[in-house]
């Protein structure tokens, strides 16, 4: 027997409301070592080397602002642990830019920004700061 019209809209309903339970699925599998590996082909970053500023509270997760660096990077990524998306940008710096580059990013609750840099002897250097967000930025 086929289901009723009520049957299907309360089934989709209660899928609706699990897929929007506040950061389950980000908590679930965000995914972040896998987008870090990525990044970095696989090869585990060294603590350090890499200079990250974030604030220590940020009243609006809409419009975080990020500083980030390091002395003979290639590229640098960021990532934050709690969003729904971990892999917020990369940077990419060719041999006459400054390695340095500054951004507003949107966090949707409080977590750690983290900065992985790819510097020029091949190895990978990470940075990781804790943010408290009192007003998500993501929806």
């Amino acid at each position: 027997m086929a289901p009723t019209r009520r049957e299907v809209l309360r089934l989709g309903a209660a899928g609706a409301a699990i897929a929007l339970l506040p950061g389950a699925a980000a908590r679930a599998s965000n995914g972040v070592p896998e987008a870090i590996a990525g990044f970095s082909g696989g090869a585990a970053p060294l603590e350090g080397g890499v200079l990250l500023e974030v604030p220590e509270i940020a009243d609006n997760g809409g419009a975080v602002p990020v500083r980030v660096a390091a002395e003979g990077a290639r590229r640098i990524a960021l990532f934050a642990d709690a969003n729904p998306f971990p892999n917020v940008a990369e940077f990419r710096f060719g041999r006459l830019a400054p390695p340095a580059a500054t951004i507003r990013i949107r966090l949707a609750e409080s977590q750690n920004v983290i900065a992985v840099a790819e510097v020029a002897d091949g190895t990978f250097r990470r940075a990781s700061r804790r943010i408290a967000v009192t007003v998500g930025g993501c929806a």
